[in-house]
């Protein structure tokens, strides 16, 4: 119960820096593409690597810090069920082929993403 606090003033942090990202990328790429989930998913996942290889490497992280960070903050930033929706909203205009694209990018490139940010702390603080 002592990480609810943490967790959901990060989730609140988390889900204005996502409000923000989503409209920086509306302004500059428009409407037709998903672009400000994609970027918050890749970044977000990017983070959570650094976070992660960090806290791996560091024993002086406390609990409720960790909780803050991870899944409130990343938790409100990232937004996976947003992506399902833009997913199906792009299938539904048709654009079968933009939605497929979305969905692989997003996998993999978050994926990888997560991957760099782990082993790239590791190399670092290793």
């Amino acid at each position: 119960m002592n990480l609810v606090f943490p967790i959901a003033l990060g989730g609140a942090i988390g889900a204005v820096m996502r409000h923000y990202a989503g409209s920086a990328a509306l302004a500059a790429f428009g409407a037709a593409f998903p672009w400000g989930t994609l970027i918050v998913n890749v970044t977000g996942s990017a983070i959570m690597g650094v976070l992660i290889g960090t806290f791996a490497q560091t024993e002086s992280v406390s609990p409720a810090l960790r909780a803050f960070l991870t899944v409130g903050v990343l938790g409100g930033f990232t937004t996976f069920s947003t992506f399902s929706l833009d997913v199906v909203s792009l299938w539904g205009r048709g654009e079968v082929f933009a939605a497929l694209g979305y969905v692989a990018a997003s996998v993999v490139i978050s994926v990888a993403a997560l991957a760099a940010g782990l082993y790239g702390t590791r190399m670092i603080l290793s």
